[in-house]
């Protein structure tokens, strides 16, 4: 462990919640934290004592919420609500996902106001430093009163149900407490309550959400690049006394990036003076539209660090006589964003589409289809057929799901978010975008090699060694799934964007700003 971040005390940004879920940071409950824990629960022992009526505590659910419960009952309450809600279906979600909604728990739990007990708390940081990462389905979540259903299949492990995983494999919770020699735990008053309302589903999706998307962003810059390199576009469209003239950040960035990266390249400088008088919109428009997926994409992380920091379950314990049963469980502060980066993210590969099909066209001086053997080689034509069918299955997706709402509890939550399906659905079109990439990158090295002897600038010639050698320059047809599969892998396991940033830092090329990252 490199570093230790406090739960409860210290500020949690996206870039440090995934290094405690990949190991690399440890989180600790410090004493302060601690004594903030017992105090809080100290206050719900009070409530309960005194029987004042306080939901939740000695009260019932949602619709039940006027029905009282005696001091004696609390614990098994408490319990029920957790078997109760897990009601979640289909697919699990990724371990890492999982593991970011128990770290993202702790930390709102940490800080004082849900009244739970430290014992739990440590419980919960006993699974995430040990990889025993609970079973939670997918869907179940309408994100608001929290994700009742992925929140109580994850905590289900602590009362001794459900499943996790552990020692790489799937296995029953009972049988890996038997092997630490751990007993289940008994939950207290307010406990249950405490860990499945949250928003912790729909968080947990967004972090992922921000990295993943941040990466592709990077990548839509530097395949844009190489594809503007491979049509002999112009970089003055990029110049920022332009960008100045209408100054958004995401677009400003954006232009810096591109001149940047095109700076003194030889096949830019190849073709100045040119009579050719303008670029498509897919080349010189890449500031724009790409920019204004960075500012969604600052926005998301702007909320989601706002979020991460947040207390939000219900009710809210400032001390045995002030007690606030409010909606700070409501996904809609993360939804909308969410859907708004969903469509940002189908933006990226609408446009990548667009210059795969004019680098097909036989335009600016290229081969059609990007072959010297067209008609008995089909080239690459039908690449870009799967970069159309992306396209449009992403359109689908961009549907808000905060837009939308279904009555819930028998009409005590009748507004929900369904953040839950915003998060969601925004992985499944990055999906999508990382494979759009791969055959833009496909397309992009094919036509750079058709510029030869001409050279491009240090990062951009890295990144095209690495295409080469990992598919071949084509002269004639095969399977072009293998060799989207391959670049697409590039693209995921962030050997890309490594090779790019090394070349760069070498070479003293600036493509970075502090704003546009995740930490």
């Amino acid at each position: 462990m490199s570093s230790e971040f406090n739960y409860g005390g210290s500020h949690l940004t996206i870039g440090i919640c995934l290094d405690i879920a990949s190991g690399k940071t440890r989180g600790v409950i410090d004493s302060i934290a601690v004594e903030k824990v017992r105090a809080s629960w100290r206050e719900v022992e009070k409530i309960v004592h005194k029987q004042n009526p306080v939901y939740g505590i000695n009260t019932g659910f949602g619709p039940l919420c006027d029905t009282r419960i005696s001091e004696e009952d609390t614990s098994l309450l408490q319990t029920n609500l957790l078997k109760s809600h897990s009601v979640g279906v289909g697919k699990p979600i990724s371990q890492e996902i999982a593991k970011l909604m128990l770290i993202t728990k702790v930390h709102a739990l940490a800080q004082g106001y849900s009244g739970i007990s430290i014992e739990t708390l440590r419980r919960i940081c006993w699974h995430i430093d040990n990889d025993i990462i609970p079973v939670v389905p997918e869907k179940g979540s309408v994100g608001a009163s929290g994700d009742l259903a992925p929140l109580a299949h994850l905590f289900l492990p602590l009362i001794g149900f459900g499943e996790v995983y552990a020692q790489g494999k799937r296995q029953s919770v009972e049988k890996v407490l038997n092997l630490h020699d751990l007993k289940p735990l008994i939950l207290g008053p307010k406990e249950g309550l405490a860990l499945i309302n949250g928003t912790q589903f729909i968080l947990a999706f967004a972090v992922k959400a921000v990295q993943r998307l941040n990466d592709a962003l990077n990548i839509a810059d530097l395949v844009g690049a190489m594809s503007l390199e491979g049509l002999m576009g112009s970089a003055r469209p990029f110049n920022e006394k332009l960008h100045q003239l209408r100054p958004y950040k995401g677009t400003i960035h954006v232009a810096k990036r591109l001149f940047t990266l095109l700076k003194d390249s030889e096949i830019c400088n190849s073709h100045v003076n040119c009579d050719r008088v303008q670029d498509p919109y897919s080349l010189r428009c890449m500031p724009q539209v790409h920019g204004a997926s960075r500012n969604a994409w600052l926005h998301l992380k702007e909320l989601t660090e706002i979020e991460l920091n947040s207390v939000t379950d219900n009710p809210i314990i400032f001390s045995a006589e002030d007690t606030i049963s409010g909606g700070n469980f409501h996904g809609q502060p993360l939804a909308i964003p969410l859907d708004y980066a969903t469509v940002a993210a189908a933006e990226l590969g609408n446009i990548a589409d667009r210059r795969c099909y004019l680098m097909s066209e036989g335009r600016y001086g290229l081969p059609k289809l990007l072959t010297n053997n067209a008609g008995l080689h089909s080239g690459l034509m039908i690449p870009q057929y799967t970069t159309a069918a992306l396209v449009t299955e992403n359109k689908t997706l961009c549907f808000p799901a905060s837009a939308d709402s279904v009555p819930t509890s028998l009409g005590q939550e009748d507004h929900v978010s369904m953040g839950s399906i915003s998060g969601r659905k925004l992985h499944q079109v990055i999906d999508n975008l990382e494979y759009i990439q791969a055959i833009e990158l496909l397309y992009a090295a094919q036509a750079i090699d058709f510029r030869r002897p001409l050279r491009s600038t240090p990062v951009i010639e890295a990144c095209h060694e690495l295409v080469r050698e990992q598919v071949t320059f084509i002269k004639e047809d095969r399977v072009f799934a293998d060799d989207i599969n391959r670049l697409h892998q590039i693209i995921t396991n962030g050997t890309l964007l490594a090779i790019a940033n090394e070349t760069a830092n070498k070479h003293h090329i600036n493509l970075k700003d502090d704003e546009f990252g995740i930490y």
